[in-house]
């Protein structure tokens, strides 16, 4: 276990209040995004009117389970790690992650605050303020601990391009994007707008990251369907977009498409490529299908990288799924993060595994997808190691302990938390903010 050299694939940063203060001044300064706090101490994101609330589940890394909640819903809650990127890399140490790819949580975890901003020319411009910060103050801040990701003004196409190859030119070898545009109010996946963005993304040689619940997340059953059953259903969801994708005309355009799903897992991935060859083998003959002498296994094997975190039952089918297509990833700070004790978890799961597979799923694929050869060009392998990396912050005196921030409860009813109950909080929380504006 102490030998894995480990990359997690799918990690978040919460933005910090000052983001834009080195990377903005003047009016561009003082139109972006501004973190503010409410009567009741909570912070919130605001931009050209939209309101954004803080982190929910999002942020709890740290905390005593029995207070995950929706909270916290202020800094003052969170562990540093999540927003500062020194205290990030010691916490990276104390849990043996040798880098990591973030995502962003509040502003620009798919773009969603800049597409709802109805100055388009203003968000463009603090959009890239998001992704210079995002290269410059996190991923340089200690280069090969990090898998730069860069988010997309993908209302304007034209935009979109330029911005491609701008990323591309800065360093970025990986853009996300929302897997199912629609929710954006942009057009599907399959339509002619996106030609220019697949052609872009093949000619600068970029990974598409796709991230769970962005644009199809699980369904809540019912107001009185208990939380836990969303919570459990989440990766699942993920199939929908994987299947949407698969039939995607760009994949047989371009062969050598890359395209990574985040936080999705790996243990329904077989099933899905047996359904969907079953449906294929049944109906093309009517259905037209651009896959006739391809099957949608053969597409899935060939493009998608699946990342995962908890899954024994996925690893123990690991052939059926293609050792070269699966990455691990931590999560951090979200409440599935697997934190300061993740090697522990992965080394049950993946034990049975050979040498050559363990370093496929817990490096050598990530550096492959994303192109990530910076992490070995600044470090020796024998200094990035999960034994390494804790000597280091056992060295510094890296405080594990949980700490207690208390905050909100979505019922104090000794019954199980509901869909409803977290519905009404948020509605709570929200109607307190706007009147305060």
């Amino acid at each position: 276990m102490n030998d894995m050299l480990i990359i997690s694939t799918d990690d978040h940063v919460c933005e910090p209040p000052n983001l834009f203060d080195n990377q903005l001044s003047g009016e561009l300064l003082a139109s972006a995004p501004k973190n503010k706090t409410d009567a009741n101490g909570n912070n919130y994101w605001e931009y050209q009117g939209h309101i954004r609330g803080m982190i929910g589940l999002n942020a709890v890394v740290g905390r005593p389970f029995e207070e995950y909640g929706m909270e916290p819903s202020s800094f003052s809650q969170l562990r540093k790690g999540c927003y500062d990127v020194h205290a990030r890399i010691d916490d990276m140490d104390v849990n043996g992650v040798a880098a990591s790819m973030c995502f962003g949580n509040s502003i620009s975890f798919d773009g969603q605050t800049f597409h709802k901003a109805p100055d388009k020319k203003l968000a463009l411009r603090h959009l890239q303020a998001v992704n210079d910060w995002h290269y410059e103050e996190w991923c340089m801040a200690y280069p090969g601990r990090f898998i730069p990701l860069g988010v997309l003004p993908t209302w304007d196409i034209d935009a979109t391009v330029a911005e491609i190859h701008r990323l591309a030119k800065k360093g970025f070898r990986t853009i996300s994007m929302n897997e199912n545009p629609t929710v954006q109010g942009l057009p599907s996946i399959h339509n002619e707008y996106w030609a220019p963005f697949f052609k872009a993304i093949n000619d600068t040689d970029m990974t598409v990251a796709l991230h769970i619940g962005s644009g199809n997340p699980a369904p809540h059953a019912s107001l009185e369907s208990p939380i836990e059953a969303w919570i459990s259903t989440m990766p699942l969801s993920v199939a929908q977009g994987v299947a949407d994708w698969t039939q995607l005309k760009a994949l047989l355009d371009y062969p050598k498409m890359r395209i990574a799903i985040s936080e999705g897992s790996i243990g329904w991935v077989p099933y899905l490529m047996e359904r969907a060859d079953f449906s294929n083998w049944r109906h093309k003959a009517w259905t037209h299908s651009r896959l006739q002498n391809l099957k949608p296994s053969d597409i899935i094997k060939r493009h998608f990288l699946h990342c995962f975190l908890w899954d024994p039952f996925g690893l123990k089918n690991l052939d059926a799924i293609g050792e070269d297509m699966v990455a691990y990833e931590v999560d951090y700070p979200h409440s599935d993060a697997l934190w300061p004790d993740a090697p522990e978890h992965l080394w049950e799961q993946a034990k049975h595994l050979t040498d050559k597979q363990i370093d496929k799923i817990t490096h050598l694929n990530a550096i492959r997808f994303f192109r990530f050869d910076d992490m070995l060009q600044n470090y020796k392998r024998e200094e990035l190691t999960v034994g390494a990396l804790r000597a280091k912050a056992k060295a510094k005196g890296v405080d594990t302990a949980p700490i207690s921030s208390g905050g909100h409860r979505p019922t104090d009813e000794q019954r199980p938390v509901t869909s409803g109950d977290i519905m009404a909080m948020s509605r709570k929380h929200a109607d307190e903010r706007m009147a305060a504006e």
